[in-house]
């Protein structure tokens, strides 16, 4: 996504120093949640987390995988549900750490390819055929530990169309996907490296739609003209009506505070974060719980119009089609 790149730049190259934020009670912090369900997720689940690398490559392209997950997993007795996760150009896992430890800490397993380049969804595809290996190698921590029937996807930028890429082609394999800051096709050089609409028009599953009230250059909320889903507003109308769906837009965040750790200190304002990753935490993960975990509470936070969802005071832009 070479224009996505450059666009990018601009937006850290405007950037606004920021003072370091750190970890707070919910009601000083930016986006705090306000309801429930928002708030139970927003918060680090009951485990504690591990980080590890393949020690070999776990993709097409010889990349290496980190995989995040609950440290007790070995002494667990149920499989956990997996997601896969797609970086954003020029990114690695490296740029979304408490993200990603936030979803281990509720009980997901989470693999995320070291491509920087994950626009085809390919690689992350590959990091599932790299998890199938590891649940039936007695030797790995993960033997046996995985449930299959229970696998999502999420990504960020050009990852967002790499996790939904990655599920349109997994053969029903992967079950939802949350995309965070979902570029319009005008950015994707070349075409394919986004989510095409014949895809998206033909495609099975579920998805989130997440982005940023200030993300008004990769990821807007309002259609900009043209025939291109160049809009949140209209990836969503084009997403078939066979399928549950969301769309929500978080208030102040720009394309990349997803990459907040948590706040947005020294490290933030390198990557161009507005507020942090803090309001990402509570929905988001309220609808893996839900699609992964059966967490039927949690579910009906997105139910049109009358959900916890609609009435969340850090978001706006918000339309379902759950029941």
């Amino acid at each position: 996504m070479k224009r996505l790149s450059r666009a990018i730049c601009i937006t850290l190259v405007s950037a606004t120093a920021l003072a370091a934020a750190m970890p707070a009670a919910a009601q000083s912090v930016p986006n705090a949640p306000t309801g429930p369900v928002e708030t139970q997720y927003y918060a680090n689940g009951a485990y504690a987390t591990t980080q590890t690398r393949s020690t070999v490559a776990c993709d097409s392209k010889g990349n290496q995988c980190d995989v995040f997950y609950p440290t007790n997993i070995a002494s667990l007795n149920t499989r956990l549900p997996l997601v896969l996760w797609a970086n954003g150009t020029g990114s690695t896992a490296d740029n979304y750490p408490n993200w990603l430890k936030h979803l281990a800490s509720w009980g997901f397993v989470v693999v995320a390819t070291r491509d920087q380049q994950t626009g085809y969804g390919n690689t992350v595809l590959d990091s599932l055929a790299y998890m199938q290996a590891q649940d039936t190698n007695p030797a790995s921590p993960f033997y046996q530990r995985i449930d299959f029937a229970h696998v999502g996807a999420a990504g960020h930028s050009q990852g967002a169309s790499g996790a939904a890429n990655a599920m349109f082609h997994s053969g029903g394999v992967i079950k939802t996907t949350v995309t965070f800051e979902l570029p319009n096709q005008n950015w994707c050089n070349p075409a394919d490296n986004c989510l095409l609409t014949p895809t998206l028009t033909g495609g099975s599953g579920s998805i989130f739609y997440v982005s940023g009230t200030a993300d008004s250059l990769i990821a807007p909320d309002t259609q900009s003209g043209g025939t291109q889903l160049n809009s949140q507003t209209a990836w969503y109308n084009a997403t078939p009506s066979t399928m549950l769906k969301a769309k929500g837009l978080l208030k102040g965040a720009n394309h990349n505070d997803i990459t907040g750790t948590p706040g947005c200190g020294l490290l933030g304002f390198l990557k161009a974060c507005a507020n942090g990753v803090y309001g990402y935490l509570g929905y988001p993960t309220a609808w893996l719980a839900w699609q992964l975990k059966g967490d039927a509470v949690a579910g009906g936070a997105f139910k049109t119009g009358t959900g916890e969802f609609f009435t969340a005071n850090a978001w706006q832009g918000r339309v379902s089609n759950i029941p």
